[in-house]
């Protein structure tokens, strides 16, 4: 593995390009991605810190909608980032949740009021309606509507613009925009409840696998990331394919779900030990925590002191992109909010100034357009 370093402001990462098992890349130092130990080297580049569209432009378009993920890419997004769940006849398609209650207007449809049920995914209950009971052709009679009217009003004017996207219309589409751009376009790719869906016979890993292999995205060097908040999904995948792998991470209390399931005791807490991040890298090039990972907040709400994940993570040659940065004052710490509107804007750039300083490699955001005004600000120094 090349020397790892705490990445400059004008750093260029080298995407994940080891094989299958190895650790990758972390932070390169100059304009030349560092490889690991013979085993590859960084082609295709992302600068540093890279700006992730958080399900698309999602603070300014109904989220995960072809229009959300386009308007991201026009603003310059680095990555536009999908959810994957299956239909009832395994087609996987773009939704944050299974549930689609929030986000179509499928409480609308009359013919599909039977279907509205209760469940419980990973441990939680709820009652609505389920992308895995329509069939792809039914789904497609749905519109998308936005999650969080109440917070984003503006968003609500699209409502009804846009179908449900499969992935692989997602992929089609990055296709033509890379070849109108003369770049490719960047994907980061999340298996939702890998664990719920196997135990239904709707694995998702076996037929994103297969998309990725028929699209060119099977690759240690693709224009893609993979992740899952579930580590034996990502392991499965390594098993299937060489695209770059990223475990997602949630609270220090919580478990994966598969872990759960499999009677793991080990806690979010446990993987972000150094062992623990030793172990991810085994399988996976990357993590992606939870903000409150890397800089925890404060009994009053306000930033306190990064924690070392970022430099533990780096001295195994994982790269970190943390999540989610939004710019209104409800989800940005409280030292950073203007006013008492929890809904209007705060100092976002202030709030990205300082998660950028603890050397994160990237950042999802929902608002990119911001992110990376803030990112290049950064990079000026």
């Amino acid at each position: 593995m090349g020397q790892v370093q705490r990445p400059g402001r004008r750093t260029v990462l080298g995407a994940a390009v080891l094989g299958t098992g190895a650790a990758a890349l972390g932070p390169a130092a100059t304009a030349v991605a560092a490889g690991g130990s013979g085993a590859g080297r960084g082609r295709s580049k992302l600068p540093v810190p890279t700006v992730i569209a958080h399900r698309g432009a999602s603070g300014h378009r109904p989220e995960h909608t072809l229009g959300a993920y386009q308007l991201a890419l026009d603003m310059g997004a680095d990555v536009i980032e999908q959810d994957l769940v299956p239909t009832k006849d395994g087609r996987l398609v773009c939704r944050h949740e299974n549930d689609i209650t929030g986000t179509t207007d499928v409480a609308d449809h009359p013919e599909f009021a039977d279907r509205r049920t209760t469940k419980t995914v990973d441990g939680t209950e709820l009652t609505g309606w389920f992308t895995e009971d329509f069939t792809l052709a039914e789904l497609k009679t749905l519109r998308a509507t936005e999650r969080i009217p109440q917070t984003r009003p503006n968003n609500t004017l699209y409502d009804g613009r846009w179908e449900v996207p499969t992935f692989e219309e997602v992929l089609r589409w990055a296709e033509r925009e890379g070849r109108r751009r003369g770049r490719p376009v960047w994907l980061h790719v999340e298996t939702k409840h890998p664990t719920y869906f196997r135990e239904l016979g709707l694995g998702l890993e076996e037929p994103l696998a297969r998309l990725l292999r028929a699209h060119g995205r099977h690759r240690a060097n693709s224009p893609t990331f993979l992740q899952s908040f579930e580590p034996g999904s990502m392991r499965r995948l390594a098993r299937l394919v060489e695209t770059p792998r990223v475990v997602l991470l949630s609270s220090a209390s919580s478990r994966p779900w598969d872990f759960v399931e499999s009677g793991d005791p080990r806690t979010v807490a446990d993987l972000i030990t150094p062992e623990g991040l030793k172990w991810i890298s085994g399988f996976a090039q990357g993590i992606g925590p939870t903000l409150d990972l890397v800089v925890p907040r404060t009994a009053d709400g306000r930033l306190g002191e990064p924690t070392t994940l970022v430099r533990d993570a780096h001295a195994h040659g994982l790269l970190l992109h943390p999540y989610t940065q939004r710019n209104e004052n409800r989800f940005l710490p409280a030292d950073f909010h203007r006013g008492t509107d929890p809904d209007a804007y705060g100092d976002a750039f202030g709030a990205l100034r300082a998660y950028f300083a603890t050397g994160i490699d990237g950042i999802f955001s929902d608002h990119p357009d911001t992110a990376l005004l803030a990112a290049e600000d950064f990079r000026r120094g």
